[in-house]
């Protein structure tokens, strides 16, 4: 008779834990878990301004919305959008959507970096973290490349002036 208390028990235990676990394995993943980062670079500067640009894929089957974007290198970094020629900061962040991606590029979503004291040059190495609605981070690292394009000032007439020859010239 003593060891059907302790069979009990010990049943009673594997249950416990059985279900502690599966509570464990139903929790969604953080956010940072789902994305990747791809082809980033960020723009040479002399000083003044630069912009950081990638293609972020979302693997999960919902949207992630990045809130914001820091840099040991650079102290003020905010996330903008161009929208019909003029640049404009994104208060509520930007989605990257649910199996899909978000392309940060010229003329359009990127992460405006500003007070650049020394040069970006061509090969520099800068490290990013975006900041994740749900309180995870994603880091990546870019790499600064020459591109002329990134000095329109960001009207639509400029983007539809510009010849093709100078979009030939430069990888994006």
């Amino acid at each position: 008779m003593l060891t059907r208390p302790r069979t009990l028990a010990s049943a009673a235990i594997a249950l416990a834990a059985a279900t502690a676990l599966s509570g464990c394995a139903t929790e969604p993943a953080a956010s940072a878990d789902t994305l990747t980062v791809t082809d980033p670079w960020v723009k040479t500067a002399e000083s003044g301004m630069s912009a950081a640009f990638a293609v972020i894929e979302n693997s999960s089957d919902e949207d992630v919305t990045i809130v914001a974007a820091t840099s040991d290198a650079y102290p003020m970094l905010e996330l903008h959008e161009v929208v019909d020629g003029a640049m404009q900061e994104l208060g509520a962040g930007m989605v990257v959507p649910a199996d899909g991606e978000l392309a940060l590029e010229p003329g359009g979503f990127h992460i405006m970096v500003m007070g650049v004291d020394e040069p970006i040059e061509a090969g520099d190495e800068v490290a990013f973290t975006l900041e994740l609605e749900d309180g995870s981070t994603v880091d990546f690292t870019a790499t600064a490349k020459d591109f002329d394009g990134g000095n329109e000032d960001y009207h639509a007439t400029d983007s539809d002036d510009m010849e093709s020859d100078d979009h030939d010239d430069h990888d994006h």
